[in-house]
């Protein structure tokens, strides 16, 4: 996916549906409202006031989709963070845990009470909690939601290395 979603392009309806599909199956409930046409329950997806993202299944998986909440946690506009490899949303020593995590949602279909350091394109550190991470019914990827985040306060060697 290389645009935006927006109502030109009806906020990339064919991949909101598959998101909120995969999601019942694994999930077992509805992430919106299952009566809302599709290009609104699109823009609501973008629009949320959580994080979404999804990777797809490339040996080192890319983001092809972060809704606004997840642009802004990560500061990176859409055409910065799709395309990116989704390892570099955490820490280098944070990613063996992150690979682990795949590999049992890949095995078991989902995981909902994921937490764990991530790192904004800034070098801010925010801990997320309790995020849900599930199969694409495509095969084709992976996707994560979270609404519970907590900035992490930088260590004193991270704001002067000189100190050290």
């Amino acid at each position: 996916m290389s645009s935006e979603p927006a109502p030109e392009n009806g906020y990339l309806a064919e991949h909101a549906a598959l998101l909120l599909r995969s999601y019942r199956r694994w999930i077992g409930r509805d992430l919106l409202d299952p009566g809302l046409p599709l290009p609104e329950a699109a823009r609501r997806l973008y629009l949320a006031p959580f994080v979404l993202l999804s990777h797809n299944n490339a040996p080192d998986p890319l983001f092809d989709y972060a809704n606004r909440t997840a642009q802004t946690r990560f500061e990176m506009r859409w055409h910065e963070i799709v395309g990116l490899p989704s390892r570099l949303s955490a820490e280098p020593v944070a990613r063996e845990a992150r690979a682990r995590l795949l590999a049992t949602v890949a095995a078991q279909g989902y995981i909902d009470d994921y937490s764990g350091v991530r790192i904004a394109q800034g070098g801010r550190r925010f801990l997320i909690r309790n995020a849900t991470v599930w199969n694409l019914l495509d095969g084709q990827g992976q996707a994560a939601l979270f609404s519970e985040w907590q900035e992490i306060e930088p260590f004193l060697s991270d704001l002067r290395p000189d100190l050290l």
